[in-house]
């Protein structure tokens, strides 16, 4: 029951109060534990100290806050023109700048035709620009040429690029001008129209190869929600690469992420792209229960039983042959209309709404394009390998698995944070589990939502169950706080003790971050019966949190039960379990079918503006 506050802000605040009373400071573990509850460290029981002395409000601090991140218009980095003028023949040659390479006769015709690039304006990223000068400089010799022609090798490279489409790339990023075949009227225009094209295509094959990797956004920059490490890419070493292998379609096409998932998605696409619009469309307000009619109806069995598979078609193949051109929703129907809905992710409970209808008519060819393109964009920002094991939760399926040797072996329903305290997208390592924990109240929540009351009932975290300590770990009486003299900055950390009416149930399991966000039980069952469960204050609240602490320990639900009945404890986890605290609303299931779902955070529109903005950066390079 974490809020997501500001990502920049809640760490250095609590640093700063602590400061402020002039106490010592403690790790950074123990920081971490005193503000969200490791569950680990006991602070001492026993006789309050005094409180400390009131300071003075400064003006405004009354109606203080600790806000949520912000989405930024993305900005995506200005090209620069590549400056060739290191590599013009007065440069000198290349010695144990690099010892691989040999100088060749093809490497002095390089050598001549570098004036040609004299009055050449490309444009590329500043490390790209970077990376090719400093390569040719090294290296002062054709890649991409042989003689007075492209060579097999670009051509390669050139069709590549130009299916850069069924990657959900745009090819005009990486288009290049391939000289005729027709020899130009003099050799000195040829040479110079060969040496521009060298230059051309490692540019944009050094595009290709970041956008592969890494995709085309930064998500860092977009907004706070997003979180992840970079993916270097040694620039110089791709063309290092491409010059010496005739494989430049495998080199290529091993830049792009390796996992099922990422070729599902393709698939995907290209059925897409290959498909007619929809030419069936039900009325997205239809709300139809057994035994009522509608002209609606049949458009939606016929939907379903184009959908379906070997299993549902075994099921309810016969049902739909006889009454799939019915108006009323015959009882027959519904143990269908159940199984449709629970496959897609809601509760199942036979009355077709427009949750119903949007699952199976209500996203357009266009808009399903539009959400594999932004999730193939995404998977980018992710390892090529996932891993195995791996926990993986879908914020807007609402689900969290935890997958093996690419079986699914648990799936359960999730509740992630509401709109106004959204879950982040990162991905780190299950690290513990802890049973019946201790709840350690973010600032943002002690700030926004604690302060208010605590201004005109001090004593009511006494009465609830709560702990209120110092920055030492000493416990202070909630009442004995002057909680009114506090804005943004409260110097005090706040934990609830382990019991039925803790907000994280019986069980957290946990995988450090800088969100605060972690899985957890919940006492708050019935939210798991909604099919929209943005209803959290970040963290990942999970309908079988047993099955899953069960799956990253390793053991089984029954030794589960047992450690809950020894009370409070910590278990680490010893394997390398990789998490995904994921964002798409496009996602492929273990047998690769694409599954979508609302983008209850409308993040797909901020990605789609800064792929936008990216395109329109590059496309008046040359």
């Amino acid at each position: 029951m974490k809020i997501l506050g500001n990502k920049k802000a809640v760490m250095p605040i609590a640093i700063a109060a602590a400061l402020a009373l002039g106490q010592q400071s403690a790790s950074a573990q123990g920081l971490f534990d005193m503000l969200f509850g490791g569950g680990i460290q006991h602070h001492p029981q026993g006789e309050f100290p005094p409180p400390p002395k009131l300071r003075k409000v400064q003006p405004g601090e009354g109606d203080a806050r600790i806000n949520s991140p912000t989405y930024n218009v993305y900005k995506a980095d200005r090209l620069v023109r590549i400056d060739f003028k290191s590599l013009l023949p007065a440069s000198p040659p290349a010695t144990a700048q690099d010892a691989a390479f040999v100088p060749s006769v093809t490497s002095t015709a390089f050598r001549n035709a570098l004036a040609g690039l004299v009055d050449y304006e490309l444009f590329a990223e500043p490390d790209i620009a970077k990376a090719l000068i400093a390569y040719y400089s090294a290296n002062p010799d054709f890649i991409w040429v042989t003689g007075d022609t492209p060579n097999s090798r670009a051509q390669d490279a050139v069709r590549v690029l130009g299916e850069a489409a069924s990657y959900g790339l745009t090819p005009a990023d990486y288009s290049v001008d391939v000289p005729a075949a027709t020899i130009a009227a003099t050799p000195e225009e040829r040479t110079k129209e060969l040496v521009r094209f060298e230059m051309a295509l490692s540019a944009r094959v050094l595009r290709y190869a970041h956008d592969a990797q890494s995709g085309r956004v930064d998500p860092n920059r977009m907004t706070g929600y997003y979180d992840f490490p970079a993916k270097p890419l040694d620039l110089e070493a791709v063309l290092k690469t491409l010059a010496h292998t005739q494989e430049v379609r495998t080199y290529l096409e091993s830049r792009h992420p390796q996992n099922p998932e990422y070729q599902a998605l393709r698939v995907e696409l290209e059925s897409l792209q290959a498909s007619e619009e929809n030419e069936i469309v039900v009325d997205p307000k239809l709300h139809l229960k057994p035994g009522e009619s509608s002209p609606e109806l049949p458009k939606l069995l016929t939907l379903i039983a184009r959908n379906l598979d070997d299993e549902m078609g075994g099921d309810y193949g016969e049902i739909l042959a006889r009454l799939g051109k019915s108006e009323v929703y015959d009882p027959e129907l519904v143990p269908m209309i159940k199984a449709v809905q629970k496959r897609a992710g809601m509760k199942g409970d036979g009355v077709i709404g427009p949750r119903t209808v949007s699952s199976l008519a209500g996203t357009s060819r266009a808009d399903r394009i539009e959400k594999v393109r932004v999730a193939l964009e995404e998977l980018r920002w992710l390892p090529s390998d996932l891993g195995s094991p791996r926990v993986f939760i879908n914020q807007p399926a609402f689900t969290a698995s935890y997958i093996d040797n690419g079986e699914e072996k648990l799936k359960t329903r999730a509740v992630i944070g509401k709109v106004t305290n959204q879950t982040a997208f990162f991905y780190n390592q299950v690290k513990q589990v802890d049973f019946h924990p201790y709840w350690g109240v973010p600032q943002s929540i002690i700030v926004n939502e604690m302060l208010p009351r605590l201004r005109s009932d001090p004593g009511y975290l006494d009465r609830a169950g709560y702990e209120v300590t110092d920055s030492s770990g000493r416990r202070i009486p909630s009442a004995a706080v002057d909680w009114g003299a506090y804005g943004a900055k409260v110097p005090f950390s706040v934990r609830q003790q382990p019991s039925e009416a803790n907000a994280l149930g019986e069980l957290k399991i946990l995988f450090p971050n800088k969100h605060a966000i972690y899985m957890h039980d919940t006492p708050q069952k019935s939210f798991f019966e909604r099919d929209m469960r943005a209803l959290s204050h970040g963290c990942i609240r999970l309908q079988d949190p047993r099955g899953m602490a069960a799956a990253v320990l390793d053991t089984s639900v029954d030794d589960i039960a047992e450690k809950l009945k020894r009370g409070h404890s910590t278990e680490n986890v010893t394997r390398v379990i990789p998490v995904y605290v994921a964002y798409f609303t496009a996602w492929p299931d273990m047998s690769g079918k694409v599954d979508y779902f609302d983008d209850v955070y409308d993040r797909d529109s901020k990605l789609m503006q800064a792929l936008e903005a990216t395109e329109a950066v590059r496309a008046p390079s040359t």
